[in-house]
């Protein structure tokens, strides 16, 4: 006798099957972080439910997270690339504190592309010591009951968008950036945390 099907376990175990991507896994983050701020999940439960987020491994793993919540659904699936097609660019550096703290400082070269994402946490981006080798940088930063500092020297001209629920995103920067140099564009997604860009902690003098 054949089995009857059942539309939702049968999905989840087809899941099971693929491997899931950190897009994917940061897109089930977001989904439980709005839930968590519409009052669905507790802290406790949205604590819990992000930590499994970021160590899932497949599909099925993510959809049991959100299966209880209205907007919950598997991540779609990505496209192959053609052969032939464009070469993506690099994997962007990532900074993750979830829990903790995390900073990235000192002298260092400042990649095109960075993630910098706190869940219950606190990155700290300095760049007042780095080098700066491309016109335009791109930081994706998610404060989801975190926040994120990044901090900016003198020269650099900051283009702060994205989404503040519950949360905030500012620059403390005062003055225009002289034209001619590099770019930072800071994108933020943020549930009940911050990102703020700001000049760098000032130095005594011996």
């Amino acid at each position: 006798m054949e089995r009857e099907p059942q539309d939702g376990a049968d999905r989840i175990d087809e899941a099971d099957r693929f491997r899931v991507s950190d897009r994917e896994r940061e897109q089930i983050v977001e989904l439980l972080g709005t839930a968590a701020a519409e009052g669905r999940l507790t802290l406790d439960e949205y604590a819990e439910r992000a930590t499994a987020a970021h160590a899932a491994k497949t599909r099925g793993e993510l959809a049991r997270l959100t299966d209880d919540l209205p907007t919950g659904q598997p991540p779609a699936p990505v496209p192959a690339r053609r052969a032939g097609s464009a070469v993506a660019g690099p994997a962007p550096e990532r900074l993750v504190a979830i829990f903790g703290n995390e900073t990235r400082k000192g002298r260092w070269p400042v990649p095109a592309r960075l993630e910098a994402r706190s869940i219950f946490g606190d990155c700290h981006i300095e760049l007042q010591d780095s080098t700066i080798p491309h016109p335009v940088v791109t930081i994706e930063a998610t404060a989801i009951f975190g926040s994120v500092t990044i901090f900016v020297p003198e020269g650099v001209e900051v283009r702060l968008t994205g989404t503040a629920i519950f949360g905030a995103k500012e620059s403390k920067l005062r003055g225009d950036a002289p034209p001619g140099g590099p770019v930072l564009e800071v994108h933020t997604k943020i549930v009940f945390g911050s990102v703020t860009v700001r000049p760098p902690k000032r130095r005594w003098l011996d």
